[in-house]
């Protein structure tokens, strides 16, 4: 059976879910069946409630949550779960917010799956990205702004390597950091520092689909005093489609 194929009766089979940035109605159709499907919920701590409501009353639910600086189960220890649970024979749904590919770490927890002989599918999930700007009013693109969007970590790479500040300052990008609330002012100075303008449009997207989603504008120089006033979970924007959030904000 190759990992494309779907569970056998005899073996365990790991569904990687994205949940979506956080509004459960953004939840894929497919998403929502193999939930419902599970005998096991491996879950990150930002999956709503109500998502978590559609598994059955009858599977092991699982928290393994993170947040900076802090992760409640190491990674290597949610590997191996996820292996002992389908090689056990259930049907494992590992269930991440926004979409596993996007800084979820979902490759390499396939990768663990994939050395074992663990049958899995990748269920997509709406980035924080696409699903926060979406519901702030910012167009990530626009004839009149920008022609392309960039994805940053706000986290350095693990094995050190700096991020390519030149390149991205060069670009007539729209650029979103993820998980960049503890290094606004490091990403305020060096994007001013290789070239983007201070009056650059900025935005921080705090809870992004939630109800208690906010929006906070501003400019490039003023970044790390906007970072001071926002909660994680957080969205970085940079680029001048922010400046139409006050125009197309409807959420």
């Amino acid at each position: 059976m190759t990992a494309h194929s779907s569970p056998s009766t005899s073996r365990g089979f790991v569904s990687l879910v994205g949940a979506g940035p956080g509004d459960p109605d953004l939840l894929t159709v497919k998403g929502y069946r193999v939930i419902q499907q599970a005998d096991v919920v491996v879950y990150d701590r930002l999956v709503s409630p109500e998502i978590l409501s559609l598994a059955s009353t009858k599977a092991e639910m699982i928290y393994v949550g993170k947040k900076l600086d802090y992760h409640c189960v190491p990674q290597e220890q949610i590997n191996q779960i996820l292996v002992d649970k389908a090689l056990a024979g259930n049907k494992v749904v590992r269930l991440k917010g926004g979409d596993s590919f996007i800084f979820g770490r979902g490759g390499e927890e396939l990768e663990e799956l994939a050395e074992h002989d663990i049958d899995f599918e990748v269920v997509p999930g709406i980035t924080a990205a696409a699903g926060a700007t979406a519901y702030a009013g910012i167009p990530l693109t626009h004839r009149d702004h920008a022609q392309s969007v960039q994805f940053i970590t706000g986290h350095i790479q693990k094995d050190g390597r700096e991020i390519e500040w030149h390149s991205l300052a060069q670009s007539n990008n729209t650029l979103v950091f993820y998980m960049g609330l503890k290094q606004s002012g490091y990403i305020e100075q060096q994007l001013m520092s290789n070239g983007i303008d201070q009056q650059m449009p900025c935005a921080i997207i705090e809870n992004g689909t939630r109800r208690e989603q906010r929006v906070l504008t501003g400019k490039l120089s003023e970044l790390s005093e906007l970072a001071t006033q926002a909660v994680s979970p957080a969205l970085i924007v940079v680029g001048s489609v922010t400046s139409l959030h006050h125009k197309l904000k409807w959420f």
